[in-house]
C-alpha cells in the first residue's frame, strides 16, 4: 500500500465490489484500519437492525441474499436495455464486456488502495501538508523524473536544499516522490526533548500550551497507567532495537556480518531459554506457544483469562500522549515555518531531457504571471484565526432545479474583472430575488487564458486567482447556501490545457504521464490533451479532484462538460444517426466510460445528496440509468438540441413556418428520460462562444427602447417570453438560464483578446438596464414570475406533461402539467377570439400568467373579464371537456382551475 498513512475505517459496503449495487460510505474515527477481503458480498438494501434478523441475514447464502434483495438493485450489465425492451446483440455484448473490464479495473485498484474512498482522497497525501511534528510533507507523482526537489522563495529557489532523499532514490515503485521540509529553529531556541513532539495547528481542536512539562506527564502516566516493568518511555526510536540487540548478543556483540556467528533456530533458542530459567515459578511462563508441527501454530498462544481480560479492557494512553502536545503559539515562538503561508513555489525535476520546473499538479492556489506563460503555486495555509469558518449548512435536496449559470469574471457592470466578493455582495441577492434555487459556476478552476472562459484548465485543484482567494470563494459558497442556493461547478475532466509550463502536459518530461501518447493524446480540433483514463494514478488524480471540491468547498453538484470529447476517440466530431452500433464501435473509449461510472458511484456513495449532470451531445444510451443496470449513473442530462433548434428558427426560418411538432418533439426529448432532462433556451454558449444571444438576434444587438419600431420590439419581446416559458414548462425537472439572459441582455460577451486590443468593454453585464421601466425590466419581471409559478405550483416536479393539442396550421400548442394548463400561440399574425382546447377537469379556469400583460411588455389585449373561463361539456383533443379561450398572436397563457386555487389557499 503506497498511500496508507492514516485512513478511516470502512464498512464492507465501502469496498464497492461489483456485487454491491448501491454502496454506502461510512465515516469512522481516524487511526483505525479495517481491511476486508475483496470476496466480500454485500446487499444493496439495508441490513435489518434486529439482532435475530441480523443473524438470519448472515446465515443466508449468496443466492438467498440476491433473491431477498430489491430486484431493481441487482447488478445487471444490460438492465436498462431490458427495462426499455431493447434487444441489440452488439451493444449488449459491449455492456457485458465493459462490466467485466470494470471488475478487473477495481481489482487493480484494490491491489493498491483499501477501498474507493482512499482512491478518491489522494489530496490528503499529495501536495503540501502540515505535519504535527514541526515539519511539512510534500508528495508528487512524476514517474518519468530522475530527481525531484521543491524550489521557491522560501529556499531562494535552490534545487538542492529541499529534495527527495528517502526510499528508492527518492521515490517509490509507482513514481511518487516524497520530500520532508523541516521547520527552522529560531535563534536561541533548543530542539525538543521528545523526537515525537507534536504541535497543534488548529486552536479549536486542542489549545495546547497547558504548562505541564513532558516529564510531569510521563510521571503521571507511570503512576496511573503503566504497571511494573512498563513504567518507562522510549527516548529514541532506536532504543528498542538496541536493547534487543544487546540482550541477544551481549554488550560487545558483533558489528559486522563477518563477526556474526550462525544463529540457532527459534526452537533451539527457546528450549535453551526454558532450561536456563527452569527454577523460576510457573506464573512467569503463562504465555507459551503450542507447537504441534502445524503452520499456524505460531499464532496458537496460550494465556490466562485474567491477563486476557486485563489486556482487552486496557485503552491506549492517548490522553497522556495528547497532553504532551504544544499549541500553535508555542510552535510559532520556537520555530519559523519551513514554507510560510503565501510563499511561491514550484517542483523541480531532473529528467532525461534535462532539468525543468513545473507547477505541482496538486497545488491548491496558483498565481499566473501577466502574460499567462508562467505561473507559481502559492502555499495556502492561513492561520486558524484567518481561515474561513463555515456558517451555513447545505440546502435540503430539491425535487426540481432552477439553475442560474454564472461566470464570476463578467458578473460586474464595469469593464474589468469582477471578484468573488463582488459577486457575493451584488449578484447573489439578484439571483435569490429572481427565484432560482441553484447557481452553476464555470471558469472557476484555474486556467491559462481568460478568453477561453475557463475551459482550458491548467490546475484542477486551484480556484482561479483572477477572482480572489480560496477563503473568498468559500465565503461565496457559504453565503449562497445561507440564502438557499445550491452551488454547482462546471467541471472539465474531458480534456486539459496543452501548455507545458502551467499545465500537466509533459509534466515529468514524458509525454504519457497524465495523457495518451500519439494522436489519441490530442483533441482533434481544440488543441488540448486527452487523459489516460486507464491509469490508476490518473484515476486517483481525477476522482480525488471531484471529492476535493465537495470536501474543501462544499460544492453541491457537478456538470461534466463535453463528455463526447472523452467518450470517443474522434472526440464526438462524427455524424450520429442514433443507431446503437455507433455507441459500441471501435471509436468508443471504454476506459473513459468506466471512469464516469466510478465517478458517479464514488460521489453518490460519499455524498448522497450530490447532483451530477451530463453534457453529452451524442446522448449516450444509459446516461441517467443506475450503474448497476448498465448505465453511467448521472442524475440529469442536458438537452442540447433545444437551444440549437431555437437558434435555427430565429436565424433561418420565417416566423410563420415554425413547426409546432418539431418544437414539442425536440423539447420533450426521449420520453423515457424526460424527468431527468435539463433544458435551457440558451446558456453561456450563445453569448460567449462567438455566437449571438437570442436577445442580440431579436433586438438587433442594441438596447431595446420603447421609442423604437413597435413591431420589431413587440416581436422580439413576445418571442423572448414564449421561448422561455415553453422551454421551462414542457421539459424535465431542471431548467437553466445564463446570467443576464433573463432580461434580454442586448450584447453577447467578448473577452479581452489581441483582436479587440484586450478590451473589457463587452466582458460584463449591464445590470443598470433593470433600473428603467423598459423592455429589459419587463422581461426581468416575467422571468421572476415564471420562477414564482414554479415555487407556487411545483410545475417541474409534477411528472411528464400531457401534450394534447399540437396544431401546425394554427401554430398553437396546449398541454397540462398537473393542474396547470399551458396554451401557446406562436402565429405571428393570427389572433383567436375563442380558441378551443381540450381539458380533463370540468369547472372554471383562471389565467394566472399571461405573456401579453403590459407589465411584461405586452399589449394587454385580454380584458380582465376574460381571465376566467368555464369549461364546456364537449370532447376535444381526446379529453372530456374543452375551453374557449382568447388567444392573441405570439402570446401564451397559464391557467389554473379555481377549485385548485381554493384548495391551495386552504
Amino acid at each position: 500500500m503506497v498511500f496508507s498513512l492514516t485512513t478511516s475505517a470502512v464498512c464492507p459496503h465501502l469496498l464497492l465490489n461489483d456485487d454491491c449495487a448501491n454502496p454506502h460510505f461510512q465515516r469512522r474515527p481516524q487511526f483505525q484500519r479495517v481491511k476486508f477481503s475483496k470476496k466480500w458480498r454485500c446487499s444493496a438494501s439495508k441490513e435489518p437492525q434486529d439482532k435475530n434478523q441480523l443473524q438470519k441475514w448472515k446465515n443466508l447464502s449468496t443466492k438467498d441474499k440476491k433473491a431477498s434483495e430489491n430486484p431493481d438493485k441487482r447488478v445487471d450489465p444490460v438492465g436498462f436495455l431490458t427495462r426499455l425492451g431493447i434487444t441489440h446483440r452488439a451493444f449488449s455484448q459491449f455492456l457485458r464486456e465493459r462490466h467485466k473490464a470494470l471488475k478487473d479495473r477495481k481489482d487493480e485498484i484494490f491491489d493498491r488502495f483499501i477501498n474507493l474512498k482512499e482512491l478518491a482522497s489522494g489530496y490528503e497525501l499529495l501536495g503540501i501538508h502540515r505535519h504535527p511534528q514541526h515539519r511539512a510533507d510534500f508528495m508528487e507523482w512524476a514517474p518519468g523524473a530522475r530527481y525531484c526537489a521543491l524550489v521557491g522563495d522560501f529556499n531562494d529557489w535552490s534545487p538542492t536544499e529541499n529534495c527527495a532523499r528517502e526510499g528508492h532514490l527518492g521515490h517509490d515503485d509507482y513514481g511518487y516522490w516524497f520530500i520532508i521540509l523541516d521547520d527552522r529553529l529560531r535563534d536561541g531556541e533548543e530542539p525538543d526533548d521528545l523526537y515525537f513532539q507534536q504541535y497543534n495547528y488548529v486552536d479549536d481542536y486542542d489549545k495546547g500550551d497547558s504548562g505541564v512539562s513532558a516529564d510531569e506527564v510521563f510521571k503521571r502516566a507511570n503512576d496511573e497507567y503503566w504497571e511494573a516493568g512498563e513504567d518507562r518511555y522510549i527516548k529514541s526510536r532506536f532504543e528498542v532495537a538496541a536493547k534487543l540487540y544487546e540482550q541477544i548478543f551481549g554488550p560487545n556483540g558483533p558489528q559486522t556480518f563477518e563477526e556474526l556467528e550462525e544463529i540457532p533456530d527459534a526452537e533451539t533458542r527457546y528450549k535453551a531459554y526454558r532450561e536456563q530459567h527452569k527454577d523460576e515459578p510457573p506464573e512467569n511462563f503463562r504465555f507459551d506457544v503450542i507447537d504441534e508441527g502445524k503452520e499456524y501454530d505460531v499464532f496458537n498462544v496460550v494465556d490466562d483469562p485474567i491477563s486476557r481480560e486485563k489486556f482487552r479492557n486496557k485503552k491506549p494512553p492517548l490522553a497522556y500522549w495528547f497532553e504532551t502536545r504544544k499549541g500553535r503559539k508555542a510552535w510559532m515562538k520556537k520555530y519559523t515555518p519551513c514554507i510560510p503561508h503565501g510563499s511561491k513555489y514550484r517542483v523541480y525535476f531532473n529528467t532525461p531531457d534535462g532539468p525543468l520546473e513545473r507547477v505541482p499538479a496538486w497545488a491548491t492556489y496558483v498565481l499566473p504571471n501577466a502574460d499567462g506563460t508562467q505561473a507559481c503555486a502559492i502555499h495556502w495555509d492561513p492561520p486558524s484565526e484567518s481561515a474561513y469558518k463555515w456558517k451555513n449548512k447545505h440546502p435540503t435536496a430539491l425535487k426540481s432545479l432552477r439553475i442560474y449559470e454564472c461566470h464570476v469574471g463578467i458578473s460586474g457592470s464595469e469593464p474589468r474583472l469582477s471578484s468573488f466578493s463582488e459577486f457575493t455582495e451584488k449578484v447573489l441577492p439578484h439571483i435569490k430575488d429572481l427565484g432560482y434555487n441553484a447557481i452553476q459556476l464555470f471558469g472557476i478552476v484555474e486556467h491559462k487564458d481568460y478568453f477561453t472562459a475557463g475551459y482550458r484548465v491548467t490546475n484542477m485543484y486551484a480556484v482561479s486567482s483572477r477572482y480572489g482567494t480560496p477563503e473568498e470563494f468559500k465565503h461565496l459558497v457559504d453565503e449562497a447556501h445561507g440564502i438557499g442556493l445550491l452551488v454547482f461547478l462546471d467541471v472539465v475532466h474531458s480534456y486539459s490545457a496543452a501548455d507545458e509550463m502551467v499545465g500537466l502536459s509533459l509534466f515529468d518530461g514524458t509525454n504519457d504521464c497524465y495523457f495518451h501518447t500519439g494522436k489519441r493524446g490530442h483533441h482533434k480540433f481544440w488543441g488540448t490533451r486527452m487523459f489516460k483514463y486507464a491509469d490508476v494514478d490518473v484515476l486517483q488524480y481525477l476522482l480525488s479532484n471531484l471529492n476535493w471540491w465537495v470536501e474543501e468547498y462544499r460544492i453541491d453538484g457537478f456538470q461534466f462538460h463535453s463528455l463526447s470529447s472523452m467518450m470517443y476517440t474522434h472526440n464526438g466530431f462524427a455524424t450520429f444517426t442514433g443507431e446503437l452500433e455507433e455507441y459500441c464501435n471501435q471509436y468508443v473509449d471504454r476506459d473513459a466510460l468506466m471512469y464516469l461510472i466510478l465517478a458517479n458511484d464514488i460521489l453518490h456513495a460519499l455524498h448522497p445528496n450530490i447532483i451530477t449532470i451530463a453534457e453529452d451531445a451524442t446522448y449516450y444510451p444509459g446516461l441517467c440509468d443506475a450503474t448497476s443496470q448498465g448505465g453511467l449513473g448521472f442524475d440529469y442530462y442536458v438537452n442540447l438540441s433545444a437551444s440549437e433548434m431555437w437558434l435555427s428558427f430565429l436565424e433561418k426560418v420565417p416566423d410563420n413556418e415554425w413547426s409546432m411538432s418539431k418544437i414539442v418533439t425536440t423539447l420533450m426529448g426521449n420520453r423515457q428520460y424526460t424527468n431527468k432532462m435539463l433544458l435551457y433556451a440558451e446558456n453561456h454558449s450563445q453569448s460567449i462562444s462567438g455566437r449571438r444571444s437570442f436577445a442580440e438576434i431579436l433586438f438587433g444587438g442594441k438596447e431595446a427602447r420603447p421609442a423604437e419600431s413597435t413591431d420589431s420590439l413587440l416581436r422580439g419581446c413576445s418571442l423572448h417570453k414564449l421561448i422561455r416559458l415553453i422551454t421551462f414548462s414542457i421539459g424535465g425537472c431542471a431548467y437553466l438560464n445564463f446570467m443576464g439572459n433573463e432580461f434580454g441582455h442586448p450584447k453577447g460577451v467578448e473577452f479581452p483578446t489581441a483582436s479587440n486590443n484586450n478590451s473589457f468593454d463587452l466582458a460584463n453585464r449591464r445590470w443598470e438596464l433593470l433600473n428603467d421601466d423598459g423592455i429589459h425590466h419587463a422581461l426581468f419581471l416575467f422571468d421572476k414570475d415564471m420562477m414564482k409559478l414554479e415555487q407556487n405550483e411545483r410545475v417541474l416536479s409534477r411528472g411528464l406533461p400531457n401534450v394534447h393539442h399540437v396544431k401546425d396550421n394554427t401554430m398553437v400548442i396546449s398541454y397540462t402539467r398537473g393542474p396547470v394548463l399551458f396554451i401557446f400561440n406562436f402565429h405571428p399574425t393570427n389572433s383567436y377570439e375563442k380558441y378551443i382546447v381540450g381539458v380533463e377537469e370540468a369547472g372554471e379556469y383562471q389565467i394566472v400568467m399571461n405573456t401579453d400583460e403590459k407589465k411584461y411588455g405586452g399589449q394587454g389585449m385580454i380584458n380582465g373579464d376574460q381571465y376566467v373561463q368555464k369549461t364546456i361539456r364537449k370532447r376535444c383533443d381526446g379529453l372530456q371537456n374543452c375551453l374557449r379561450v382568447p388567444l392573441p398572436s405570439r402570446t401564451a397563457q397559464v391557467d389554473l382551475t379555481t377549485i385548485w386555487q381554493a384548495y391551495m389557499a386552504m
